[in-house]
């Protein structure tokens, strides 16, 4: 079965999310950003999802995670939560 392996950052506001973008575009480190800004628990792993199979989760993140580039920063994607950013960095 198809799988990939994503980051991403969540946090409260649409404004918030263009200026982290801004910083991991200028080449901060998503895993350090993600940590000190995101607001869901898998911020403790520097944004890491973990290994992603499709269903698992909403339809607009899956879309980022499977058919999108990799290794570029997508959004901001808003959710009921806030607003995502998200790379994949792996998809087999």
């Amino acid at each position: 079965m198809r799988s990939a392996m994503a980051k991403h950052i969540l946090v409260k506001s649409k404004p918030e999310a263009e200026k982290l973008k801004q910083r991991l575009a200028n080449g901060e480190d998503f895993g350090k950003l993600a940590r000190k800004y995101s607001t869901c628990p898998s911020r403790k792993r520097d944004g890491d999802l973990g290994e992603i199979y499709p269903g698992q989760l909403v339809k607009p993140i899956e879309n980022v995670i499977f058919k999108k580039p990799l290794l570029k920063v997508h959004g901001p994607i808003k959710r009921r939560f806030g607003y995502h950013l998200v790379v994949t960095y792996f998809r087999n």
